[in-house]
């Protein structure tokens, strides 16, 4: 019998658990936790992490799980590692859904960094205006350049004192659009943006205003995981789940990675 375990925390996750929740097969939704309130989902939910590869891996065998979705992040690389790992020890099929990197298009300025730390680098010592779209994980990579403000948008309020002394917080949940980014950049005087090449429509919007307001954009690329079947639609994996799939397992430079 199919028993599916999709991990979760994407637009595209949540669009793969109504469809399987409306092809009635049995799955569970696994969260990361690190979101207060997530949202709702049509399948079972589980919350917090694994124990690593081989926490998954047993819980894998001890579920009877016999597919897994990786529908996580495209930044959400160790998780993703532990997936390729995991299903290796438990002898389950995996699959990523996992959507394209975005390309420049005319009217970009893109400046292309590997990590955060070069995207700390690349912004000015002080007197910037920095809309800061990477989440609240890694905010302390920025922090030796306390002389920019920073605009955060989160989707709960932080819990703890900021890294960064000179910032301003929206707190919001996407999907956003261009129009509304483009007035929030404005009303924040906002000079450079610094984005993580998440791809996708839902998160866009930000980089759609930043080239209308002819801003920067300093871009992270994705972080290299292991070799693993990559599919890009809903449509694809409903389809590799009925067998009808035969889509090689995409190398990390055929990924844009």
């Amino acid at each position: 019998m199919m028993r599916i375990l999709l991990l979760g925390g994407t637009t595209e996750a949540s669009r793969l658990a109504m469809a399987l929740a409306e092809a009635d097969l049995e799955a569970v939704f696994s969260y990361a936790g690190r979101t207060a309130r997530p949202i709702a989902q049509p399948l079972p939910l589980r919350v917090g992490g694994f124990g690593g590869a081989e926490g998954l891996a047993g819980y894998l065998q001890s579920e009877g799980i016999t597919h897994v979705i990786d529908a996580t992040h495209p930044f959400a690389a160790q998780m993703s590692a532990n997936a390729v790992y995991a299903c290796d020890l438990a002898g389950v099929d995996l699959c990523a859904l996992e959507r394209p990197a975005w390309q420049a298009q005319a009217g970009d300025d893109w400046r292309h960094v590997d990590s955060l730390a070069e995207a700390a680098a690349a912004l000015p010592d002080a007197g910037a205006r920095v809309f800061l779209a990477i989440g609240k994980q890694n905010l302390a990579a920025f922090a030796g350049k306390p002389e920019n403000h920073y605009l955060l948008r989160l989707v709960d309020p932080p819990e703890a004192a900021l890294p960064l002394p000179d910032t301003s917080v929206e707190i919001a949940r996407g999907p956003f659009d261009a129009a509304g980014d483009r007035a929030l950049m404005q009303a924040h005087g906002i000079t450079h943006v610094v984005s993580k090449n998440a791809g996708g429509s839902g998160a866009a919007a930000k980089v759609e205003a930043a080239r209308d307001l002819g801003l920067p954009v300093i871009m992270i690329a994705r972080p290299e995981v292991p070799q693993r079947r990559v599919l890009a639609t809903v449509a694809e994996v409903m389809s590799w789940l009925r067998g009808g799939a035969h889509h090689e397992v995409a190398p990390a430079a055929e990924r844009g990675v």
